[in-house]
């Protein structure tokens, strides 16, 4: 299992982050500027628009038998994997690095930044109607959902990857280091059995874990595989089609997750050259050696010395079209046991 060489990575990456994508929201004007600058290189068409009419745009790239299918913002407020893309898209436009080059040989990728532009515009996790997308999978009740699955069942792809943001709350188990990236090879049925399908997702997850506890050791988590009936990851993987679900999260002081953005770079370049390079997906055991995530963190808390604690989370909303992160108490919690990423203490002076 050949793991990409870090320093090679940590240059790429530098050379080639898209510096105009930057913070939480990122809305499809954002992107839409960026279109030109890779369209000599990918095929990018509309695939449908969303409920308000938005496009939906796909980008497509590479001739290779190995069939890859990435989407990011299905919650139109999680939007690390997008900014993570463009970084990517970019590798793929301006680089001749062997690595880059070896994924398009091998490879066809093709990417949807933006699945739920409705939701994106707003910065909420939901469709314009109301629908959480990543609970649609069976229903499709949302445009998005339906144009997804169409998309999945037109490319049949060997490997999907399924890019979300996972709250700050997250630790990894045993420690106090914040689960940064979290992976999960989705189940597909209520006993979580190991299926030829769960396998080779696993394959490719232990490969993406070797390589970031290089970078950043212990602060990997493996997301809860609690089989979801209406799930996007646990139903396409039930269909078939292998889900790699990465979780962006938390790293310390980095709220506006741009160090997170890195990792998430890292993760897919490392994943899909993993299966440009690999010919079977069937070493999966070191799977189980990532830790679980926990729940250790709340945002702030407030210390006191003559009366209980005070917990509290940021919250995201757009005022006045500005992103404002609001602090909210959090209630009927023991905060005893939790870690606050900032802790204030109130000393009574006696």
């Amino acid at each position: 299992m050949e793991a990409l060489e870090v320093s090679t990575i940590e240059q790429l990456y530098q050379n080639q982050k898209e510096e105009t994508l930057f913070g939480k929201w990122i809305t499809l004007n954002d992107i839409l500027p960026l279109f030109k600058k890779h369209e000599k290189k990918f095929t990018i068409r509309t695939i449908g628009t969303s409920e308000q009419h938005r496009a939906i745009y796909s980008f497509t790239i590479g001739n290779g038998h190995k069939k890859i299918l990435l989407w990011s913002q299905m919650h139109g407020n999680e939007s690390t994997g997008t900014r993570a893309i463009f970084d990517l898209f970019n590798c793929f436009t301006n680089s001749n690095e062997a690595i880059i080059q070896k994924i398009i040989k091998e490879c066809t990728l093709v990417f949807v930044p933006i699945l739920n532009p409705d939701g994106a515009e707003l910065y909420t996790r939901v469709n314009a109607n109301g629908i959480d997308l990543n609970r649609d999978a069976v229903d499709r009740v949302g445009k998005e959902s339906k144009l997804l699955r169409n998309l999945l069942e037109e490319f049949k792809p060997s490997f999907c990857f399924n890019l979300h943001d996972q709250r700050t709350i997250f630790n990894v188990e045993g420690t106090r280091n914040t689960a940064t990236i979290s992976f999960l090879a989705p189940s597909e049925e209520p006993t979580r059995a190991i299926t030829a399908g769960r396998i080779a997702t696993m394959n490719i997850i232990v490969s993406m874990n070797a390589l970031l506890q290089k970078m950043i050791p212990n602060f990997v988590g493996r997301y809860t595989d609690e089989f979801y009936p209406t799930a996007t990851g646990d139903n396409f993987q039930k269909l078939g089609y292998n889900t790699i679900l990465i979780e962006s999260g938390h790293y310390p002081k980095d709220y506006h997750r741009e160090k997170t953005r890195a990792y998430t770079f890292y993760s897919i370049l490392q994943g899909l050259y993993h299966i440009a390079t690999t010919s079977t997906f069937k070493t999966y055991k070191d799977y189980f050696l990532i830790p679980n995530n926990d729940q250790l963190f709340l945002d702030v808390i407030h210390r006191f010395t003559d009366k209980e604690d005070i917990g509290y989370q940021y919250v995201d909303e757009v005022i006045e079209q500005k992103l404002v992160s609001k602090l909210v108490k959090i209630d009927d919690l023991d905060i005893s046991e939790k870690v606050g990423h900032n802790e204030i203490v109130f000393e009574i002076k006696k």
